[in-house]
C-alpha cells in the first residue's frame, strides 16, 4: 500500500481530522447509535466515512443504521469533490455533491464550531425482501447539527428580544442569561444554522444491501434486471413480467442487459479507447508461469514479450491469436465471426455499456463487468471498484504492481 499511497492513488483525497473535530466526529457517532472512536486522529472521505475506524471497528458498515438507513457526518468544508471510499450505494457521492451544492455557504457556517448529521432516509425503515429495493425511487437527506445551535440560536433572538422590549435593558438577570449564551456557543444571531432537506431521485444503482446488488430498472416496456451477488438472497426473488433476477455467477443476465440495451459488443470501442489492449494483456500474463523478467519489461519491451510468447502451450498461442485477429480486424462488419467463436476471452475485451446510456449507468455497467469478468482490466478496476482493487493489489507481484500504477497516473480520472 505504501506505493499506492506515495503514488496518490491511496487516501489522497482524505480529510486528516484531530483534535475538536474528533470530539464533535464523536458526538455524531453517539447520535447515529454507534459507539466513539478511541482513535486521536484519522482521515475521512466525502461521507465522513474513515478507513482508519473501520478498521478499528472491524465494521465497513459502521455509519448505517441498518442496511436500508445509512448515515454521513460531515466536518469540514474540505469534504466538498472528495471521493466516497466505501459508498453503500453507487448513487452516495452524487449526493453529498448535491448536498455541498445546494448548502455549501450553510455547511462552511455550520461547521466552524460543529459537525453535522445526515440521515440518509428513503421512507424504508428495514429492508425484508429483496424486491423493495425497487421502492428505492427517492433519497431525502435531512440533517442534524450537534449541539442543536439552531435551537441554541432561536432562545438568542427570543432574550435579545425581550432584551429590547420596554424597560428590560435594566434586567440584570436577563443580561446574565444573554452574556451566558454567548459566552458558551458565541453570537449566533447572524449565522445561517437550518439546512433544508434534500431530494435526490435514484433510477438503476448497486448497494451493499442483501450482500450486494446490482439494480437495473426498466425503461418503458422493459424489464427491472437485479443482478445479485449472494446466491441465497437471488433465490428468494421470482422472475415476473416485470421483474428478472439472476445470480452473478449466472452469465445470462448479460442477455437480459443486451435485450434492455444496456450492454452491446462493439470491438471498434474497445480498441479505440485502449481496453482492448488493456484486457488482452491480462489474459497473455495469466498464460505465464515461470518469468525470470519484471512484468514492466514484459508488457512494455516487445522483444522480452515475443520471447515469452513463443514459450506459450500451442492453445494459448490460439486463444492471443484469436484476439490479434479481432484486434487488427475491428471495422470489418464480420469481426465478431472469428475462428473459435466468442469465447470468453473474446468476450472480455469486446462488451461495453451501451454509449447512449446516461453516464452514472455506463459507470454502474462498467462496475458489473469489473466484477464479473476473469480478465480483469486494472486500469477500470481502480476506476469502478477500488474496494476489490485494494482489497487484490496486496496479492499482486511487485513488477506488477508499479506496472499498474503507472498504468493509472497516465489515465487521470476524476475518481
Amino acid at each position: 500500500m505504501e506505493k499506492l499511497k506515495r503514488s496518490e492513488l491511496f487516501g489522497a483525497a482524505l480529510v486528516p481530522i484531530t483534535g475538536a473535530l474528533v470530539k464533535r466526529y464523536n458526538k455524531c457517532l453517539s447520535f447515529i447509535g454507534t459507539a466513539p472512536t478511541q482513535l486521536s486522529s484519522f482521515h475521512i472521505d466525502a461521507m465522513g466515512w474513515s478507513p482508519e475506524i473501520a478498521e478499528e471497528k472491524d465494521d465497513f458498515l459502521y455509519l448505517n443504521s441498518g442496511e436500508a438507513n445509512p448515515n454521513a457526518i460531515i466536518l469540514s468544508p474540505k469534504q466538498n469533490d472528495k471521493p466516497a471510499y466505501s459508498p453503500f450505494h453507487s448513487f452516495d457521492r452524487e449526493i453529498m455533491e448535491l448536498v455541498f451544492k445546494q448548502h455549501k455557504h450553510t455547511i462552511k457556517d455550520i461547521t466552524r464550531d460543529a459537525a453535522i448529521c445526515i440521515d440518509l432516509d428513503q421512507y424504508i425503515d428495514a429492508f425484508y425482501e429483496p424486491e423493495d429495493l425497487l421502492k428505492y425511487n427517492q433519497v431525502t437527506v435531512d440533517f442534524h447539527v450537534v449541539e442543536d445551535l439552531y435551537t441554541v440560536q432561536q432562545k438568542q433572538l427570543e432574550l435579545v428580544k425581550e432584551f429590547q422590549q420596554e424597560d428590560n435593558f435594566l434586567d440584570e438577570n436577563l443580561h446574565l442569561k444573554i452574556l451566558a449564551s454567548a459566552r458558551k456557543h458565541g453570537d449566533l444571531r447572524q449565522r445561517t444554522l437550518k439546512m433544508d432537506s434534500v431530494d435526490y431521485k435514484t433510477s438503476s444503482f448497486y448497494t451493499k444491501a442483501f450482500g450486494g446488488v446490482f439494480v437495473f430498472r426498466k425503461k418503458g416496456s422493459g424489464k427491472n434486471i437485479l443482478i445479485f451477488e449472494s446466491k441465497t438472497a437471488a433465490d428468494k426473488v421470482k422472475t415476473t413480467s416485470t421483474t428478472q433476477a439472476f445470480h452473478i455467477e449466472d452469465q445470462r443476465f448479460y442477455n437480459a442487459l443486451a435485450t434492455e440495451k444496456m450492454i452491446v459488443l462493439d470491438p471498434e470501442h474497445s480498441v479505440l479507447s485502449g481496453y482492448f489492449e488493456r484486457v488482452q494483456k491480462i489474459i497473455f500474463l495469466s498464460h505465464l508461469k515461470e518469468v525470470t523478467h519484471s512484468y514492466s519489461d514484459i508488457l512494455e519491451n516487445s522483444n522480452v514479450y515475443k520471447r515469452y510468447l513463443n514459450r506459450l502451450s500451442a492453445d494459448a498461442r490460439k486463444q492471443l491469436m484469436i484476439l490479434d485477429r479481432m484486434q487488427a480486424n475491428t471495422k470489418n462488419a464480420n469481426v465478431l465471426d472469428v475462428e473459435g467463436g466468442l469465447t470468453t476471452e473474446v468476450l472480455a475485451c469486446i462488451q461495453i455499456p451501451t454509449p447512449d446510456l446516461p453516464m452514472h449507468v455506463q459507470e454502474l455497467v462498467w462496475k458489473l463487468i469489473v466484477k464479473t469478468t476473469t480478465y480483469k482490466d486494472p486500469l477500470f478496476l481502480y476506476w469502478y471498484d477500488k474496494e476489490t482493487f485494494y482489497t487484490t493489489y496486496n496479492s499482486w507481484d511487485k513488477s506488477y504492481q508499479s506496472w499498474v500504477i503507472k498504468l493509472i497516473k497516465q489515465n487521470t480520472w476524476n475518481s
